[in-house]
């Protein structure tokens, strides 16, 4: 019957050992590991690491192990890089704006503000949002040159008449062509132009003096000395 007895123990033993329950009851350590690979998502649905733990150790949750953490990282990246366009959308007067603020750049690039409000819209504009417009520069104008003066109006002042040259070249003695010469000879005598035709001489500041058609420059005395006599309309310096 011993025998028996601890046979049959035996066999109980084994069969506990065998159940699934037993073969899969987890750590507390290993429950604590996977509440925290899906920290977040627990979190959310308002399950404790204690209860979470509680349950795994009970073989509640064996069923359903955890996530990889990487694929749950992955796929909120991806969310938020799709959104990320979806948030940052342009409206087309926004992109309107943008392609206006840079058009000369633009033109030159040949990208036409159709073709510049798709991109935008689509995304691929974003990244490159045109430069603010330079600040207009304010020319200021030349002042206006002052008017030139008006040339001076010359006026012609007619040249006194010349002496008219005496039509004959004086021959006699002590007489001269210029009165320069005359007063030479004369030194602090009067000077006279002598009408070697009329045999007159006038004084200076009359008008026959130096003007008639044949005379000569003389000294005075030389012109009395040569029978010539003054004229009597004519008063002595």
């Amino acid at each position: 019957m011993r025998k028996i007895a601890v046979v049959c123990s035996a066999f109980i033993g084994l069969a506990f050992l065998a159940s699934p329950a037993f073969a899969q009851e987890k750590t507390v350590k290993e429950c604590q590991t996977e509440w925290r690979a899906n920290k977040a998502d627990n979190q959310a649905k308002g399950i404790t690491e204690k209860a979470y733990v509680a349950k795994c150790r009970g073989g509640d949750s064996a069923a359903k192990p955890a996530p990889a953490p990487a694929a749950s990282t992955a796929a909120q990246k991806k969310t938020t890089a799709a959104a990320a366009p979806a948030a940052a959308q342009k409206t087309v007067k926004e992109c309107q704006t943008e392609w206006r603020a840079n058009k000369a750049d633009n033109q030159a690039k040949g990208i036409t503000e159709k073709a510049y409000v798709t991109q935008c819209r689509a995304g691929t504009a974003a990244a490159q949002p045109a430069p603010a417009p330079a600040p207009e520069k304010k020319t200021t104008a030349a002042p206006a040159p002052a008017p030139a003066p008006a040339p001076e109006k010359k006026t012609a002042t007619a040249p006194a008449a010349p002496s008219p040259a005496a039509s004959t070249t004086p021959t006699g003695a002590n007489q001269y062509t210029t009165e320069a010469q005359a007063k030479v000879r004369c030194g602090t005598g009067t000077v006279v132009w002598a009408n070697l035709e009329s045999k007159i001489y006038h004084f200076a500041s009359y008008k026959n003096y130096g003007n008639t058609k044949s005379g000569a420059y003389m000294c005075e005395r030389d012109a009395t000395s040569q029978g010539m006599r003054a004229s009597k309309n004519e008063k002595h310096p």
